[in-house]
C-alpha cells in the first residue's frame, strides 16, 4: 500500500506517523480505530496491539466482530497481541531505555524487507503504580527519534476520562499528529523532541530546587 493511501480517522496519513488518539470511551476508541486496523489486515500490513491485560479477550472479540481473522493472523505472524505487563513491565517496572531499544529494533532493524507495521497501544499502562511510569513524557518525546518518517504507524491511545488535563496537554506536545473528536489532524502544539526535553528537564530542576 502506498504511504499516502493509509487512512485513519477519515484522513490520509503523510510523513508523520506518531499519533496520539484521544477518546472519551472505549466504544469511541474502537469506532475511530477499527477501520484503520481492518484496512491494515486486509492489505497485508503487520499489526501489534498492546492492551490492558484485563481486556485482552474483549479486544480480540471486538476485532473478530469486525470480521478480522485474528486466529489465522496470529498463526501467520501478521498479528501480535500483547498486554502491558509483558510489554511495558517485563522487568516489573517501566524502563524507557529498554522499551525504546525494543521498538527501535522492531521498527528499524529487520533483516529483510517486511510489510508496514501498525502499532496500537493503550497508554493507560502509564497510570499503573509501577516504577518508571513517571518517565512517560520523556519516553513519548524521545520516541519521535525512533519512528522513521513515512514508514510504520504508531497510535498511542489516551482515554480523556482517565488522564489529568495537565498530563494530556503535555502528551499533546509530544505527538506530531493527533486524533481529537474523531478527526486526524496535524498537531499545532507539537514541540520537537530536543526542545521539549530541554524544557522538561529545566522544569524538573526547578521543582528540585524548590524542595
Amino acid at each position: 500500500m502506498q504511504a499516502n493511501s493509509i487512512r485513519i480517522a477519515g484522513t490520509a496519513l503523510g510523513e508523520h506517523r506518531h499519533i496520539c488518539a484521544f477518546y472519551n470511551s472505549r466504544d469511541e476508541a474502537y469506532r475511530i480505530l477499527l477501520p484503520f486496523v481492518k484496512e491494515g489486515f486486509a492489505c497485508g500490513d503487520r499489526a501489534f496491539h498492546v492492551v490492558d491485560p484485563a481486556l485482552r479477550d474483549d479486544h480480540l472479540h471486538r476485532l473478530q466482530d469486525a470480521a478480522i481473522p485474528t486466529e489465522s493472523a496470529q498463526r501467520s505472524g501478521q498479528f501480535r497481541l500483547g498486554d502491558w505487563n509483558e510489554v511495558y513491565f517485563a522487568d516489573g517496572g517501566f524502563d524507557q531505555e529498554r522499551m525504546l531499544a525494543l521498538l527501535d529494533d522492531a521498527l528499524n532493524h529487520a533483516t529483510e524487507p517486511q510489510p508496514l507495521l501498525r502499532l496500537v497501544c493503550d497508554m493507560q499502562w502509564a497510570l499503573q503504580d509501577r516504577p518508571g511510569t513517571d518517565a512517560l513524557l520523556e519516553y513519548e518525546s524521545r520516541f519521535n527519534h525512533v519512528l522513521r518518517p513515512g514508514g510504520d504507524v504508531v497510535v498511542c491511545c489516551y482515554d480523556l476520562s482517565r488522564f489529568s488535563a495537565g498530563l494530556i496537554l503535555d502528551v499533546l506536545r509530544t505527538h506530531p499528529m493527533v486524533i481529537l473528536g474523531g478527526v486526524l489532524q496535524v498537531n499545532p502544539f507539537f514541540v520537537p523532541p530536543e526542545q521539549f526535553l530541554r524544557e522538561l528537564r529545566a522544569q524538573r530542576q526547578e521543582e528540585r530546587d524548590r524542595t
